[in-house]
């Protein structure tokens, strides 16, 4: 049969077992979060990285264009739309490619660098 001190130290064990539980699972709580945020800020940053990369791909080689934009360009530039995965962007990028006067064309733009530089803000 177990003694008093026997007993004594099996519930002293276990109070400090269930103490350290307790303790680490307030500490995992807020640091998953922390982790959750991190991680979120992070797919940003990448998402933000491939806007400014179209972006400037598109000012480059449109906008200081001192020719018309060849076949290659159009090409990469459409990869690059694609590879944003946006909707909105892609949408505006098809009314651009899809302008069939000058002035749409260049409302289209004003629209795209709007869209573009919203997405780059958020």
């Amino acid at each position: 049969m177990v003694d008093n001190k026997e007993r004594i130290a099996i519930i002293i064990v276990i109070t400090m077992l269930v103490l350290g539980n307790v303790f680490f699972a307030f500490n995992y709580f807020p640091v998953s979060r922390e982790l959750q945020a991190i991680k979120s800020s992070q797919s940003k940053a990448k998402v933000n990285e491939k806007v400014i990369n179209f972006t400037s791909l598109f000012i480059k080689k449109v906008l200081q264009a001192n020719t018309e934009v060849d076949f290659e360009t159009r090409l990469s530039l459409e990869n690059a739309v694609r590879e944003l995965k946006d909707e909105e962007i892609m949408t505006e990028w098809t009314n651009f490619v899809g302008s069939s006067t000058e002035t749409e064309a260049q409302n289209s733009v004003k629209k795209l660098l709007g869209i573009l530089i919203d997405k780059i803000q958020k």
